[in-house]
């Protein structure tokens, strides 16, 4: 993920590229001998944070049990994909937008045969069974085996332990990084599997109290004031919004009149498992809302995997989500296709194995993702997929996730400020959450960055419980994710668009030598206070049924939507789109989003009850270590900003 340097065009030659002959890398198979024997080279990512001494369950090496592993193969020139990457996707590069098709992607920069036999063969003498060989494109291939733990801990030079992971759970993991024999490891990208701990993704989709969505809820912004509530900051304020439309999305964010629909345009969306109702409630919700459903060929579903972990991973939970990311895509780009990819689980491999599956066949330009990890995941497996999708003009979208800073007062179980990836990764455009207050006449009126605080009435009813804006972290719901990454350092684009000040300002409250990758890179409507309506068919439910979600998966789609209009409005794909985003930055392409759009006071909105009401407080986004705040210029609360004419800022 790394993006430090700038190439000055596409084909530039890359010093240093190794090059190892088939004979070598065969005959480096059988050099696998027992821990510490022999030349290797240590395999990153393969030795989680949490397998320290200290935490160690028992002192005896484990010798029993099985291990099944994927070796994610390295292309033949991972610093030439880089560069390449950054060339094509940078205004003023000779290579800019000169994109490779997937086949040319793989000739220069995909695994060798020569690798993938290599890697084969070092773990078959070493005892593993081989399971499964994928390596049909230029990024996500791998070779699975599966053996005795004794066999593994041959093969990859490292003892095996149990310790006290996340959670306080056991997990077995190697004692410390695995290794690979000196002539094979340039074929070895990554490796998955040799610890216990699940690594599971999680979908972002925030929804409100289920009385928020009925009357007295708001149409628009200030269309209900509650006025039989306690008065804030010296005023009554509006009740919750019912749920926007699309229609008032796309006239908030200048879609409306530009001419655009994202017609010839085709975004994937991707998410893990598949709703059975996923296009009948979206062809049914369009009705319902004036919108034109699906016409035929425009939208494909495809499936990468068995489906898995249902229980694990909330399977229903992501039912909401894909239908909600599908019907936000639509509804911002009505003449778009789209392609929705199921991965088989939440695990990162079938994850990253659906998005190896969208690059390897070029299925769409634009992709959104509306789920994400903290950030200890297999960052260079990600990573040359993203460089990949930049070689041949496809950009990736991801929501930022929706626990702010992902403190521990904001995110159960986390144990420090910190960024989730994919988002922070520099390869990606991380979209971030606002609070949008729409007009009577589809209106903008004016945003701040998605923070919520939840403030009750106070016994007699006469007040509310706290000194308006409430307490933190007891009154806290959810707020768009942002902040500085402690693995990435700070890409080339961002280099005067991100104050040092922020850039170099770690989680932790100190300061960092070197400035940081900082997200999100824009922003868009998430707080579920001012979400959109979604209709779904929840499983098990009273069937089809209307509601209002947010959450910075609703930001994400409704970017990636925007784009695709936009690239309609150009008649040329962007790829990785964030070198045009900030050099864009300060000009009317974006809403510059402030935490105080209205004065002194945080924007507030009233959430009836039947037994009482709540104050929710907008645009706090956490306190202290943890706190994001939406200023002039960039910020880390909402990035860029909004698309304000950002369609319109592509025409001469």
């Amino acid at each position: 993920m790394p993006l430090a340097t700038r190439s000055s065009m596409a084909g530039a030659a890359v010093a240093g590229v190794l090059v190892v002959s088939m004979p070598a890398l065969a005959a480096a198979a059988g050099s696998a001998g027992p821990p510490g024997q022999g030349s290797r080279r240590p395999i990153a990512e393969t030795h989680p944070a949490w397998a320290i001494p200290t935490r160690e369950v028992t002192r005896r090496p484990v010798t029993r049990g099985s291990v099944t592993a994927r070796l994610y193969l390295a292309g033949r020139d991972r610093g030439g994909l880089a560069a390449f990457a950054a060339a094509v996707s940078t205004p003023g590069s000779p290579g800019y937008q000169h994109y490779l098709t997937p086949r040319q992607a793989r000739a220069r920069f995909g695994p060798t045969p020569a690798r993938v036999t290599a890697v084969r063969s070092w773990l078959s003498s070493a005892g593993l069974a081989i399971i499964r060989v994928s390596a049909g494109g230029v990024a996500g291939g791998y070779v699975a085996a599966r053996g005795p733990i004794t066999a593994v801990s041959k093969a990859f030079g490292v003892s095996f332990g149990y310790y006290r992971g996340p959670g306080g759970h056991v997990y077995r993991a190697p004692i410390r990084a695995a290794s690979a024999p000196a002539a094979v490891a340039p074929a070895v990208l990554a490796v998955t599997g040799l610890n216990t701990a699940p690594g599971l993704a999680s979908p972002g989709l925030a929804r409100p109290r289920p009385q928020a969505v009925v009357p007295p809820c708001s149409r628009y912004w200030g269309e209900r004031i509650a006025s039989a509530a306690p008065a804030a900051y010296g005023r009554h304020w509006p009740s919750v919004i019912c749920g926007y439309s699309p229609r008032q999305l796309r006239s908030a964010y200048h879609v409306t009149g530009s001419g655009t629909s994202g017609t010839g345009q085709t975004l994937a969306i991707m998410d893990a498992y598949q709703s059975p109702t996923l296009l009948a409630d979206a062809s049914r919700f369009a009705r319902a809302t004036g919108d034109p459903g699906f016409g035929p060929g425009q939208y494909r579903q495809y499936q990468t995997g068995p489906f898995t972990r249902a229980r694990e991973c909330g399977r229903d939970s992501w039912y909401g989500e894909q239908t909600l990311d599908v019907e936000a895509v639509h509804g911002l780009a009505l003449g778009a296709g789209v392609r929705y990819v199921a991965a088989g689980s939440c695990d990162n491999a079938d994850l990253a194995e659906a998005l190896a599956f969208i690059v390897n066949r070029h299925l769409a330009s634009i992709v959104s993702n509306s789920w994400g990890y903290l950030e200890p995941v297999p960052h260079a497996l990600y990573n040359t997929i993203f460089q990949a999708g930049a070689a041949e003009g496809i950009g990736f979208y991801f929501a930022t996730g929706d626990r702010g800073y992902n403190a521990p007062g904001e995110m159960p179980g986390s144990s420090m400020p910190q960024v989730q990836f994919p988002p922070s990764s520099p390869w990606v455009t991380a979209v971030g959450g606002t609070s949008l207050a729409i007009g009577a006449s589809g209106q903008y009126l004016w945003e701040t960055s998605w923070g919520t605080l939840s403030d009750p009435l106070s016994a007699d009813g006469r007040s509310w419980r706290y000194p308006p804006p409430g307490r933190y972290p007891g009154g806290y719901r959810q707020s768009g994710g942002g902040g500085v990454s402690t693995r990435f350092g700070q890409p080339f684009y961002q280099r005067g668009v991100v104050p040092d000040s922020l850039a170099t300002r770690l989680p932790d409250g100190t300061i960092s030598a070197r400035p940081m990758r900082v997200i999100p890179d824009v922003a868009a409507v998430a707080s579920f206070n001012t979400g959109m309506l979604v209709g779904w068919t929840r499983p098990g439910g009273p069937g089809f049924m209307i509601s209002s979600v947010g959450g910075t998966s609703l930001a994400c789609p409704v970017w990636a939507a925007i784009q695709a209009d936009t690239q309609q409005a150009t008649g040329r794909d962007f790829g990785f789109a964030n070198p045009v985003l900030h050099l864009r930055h300060g000009t009317s392409a974006f809403h510059d989003v402030t935490d105080h759009p209205l004065g002194h006071a945080f924007p507030s909105i009233v959430v009836p009850g039947k037994r009482n009401a709540s104050l929710y407080a907008i645009g706090i986004n956490g306190r202290g270590r943890a706190a994001l705040r939406a200023v002039r210029g960039y910020d880390d609360a909402t990035g860029l900003g909004s698309p304000w004419l950002y369609i319109q800022s592509f025409r001469p």
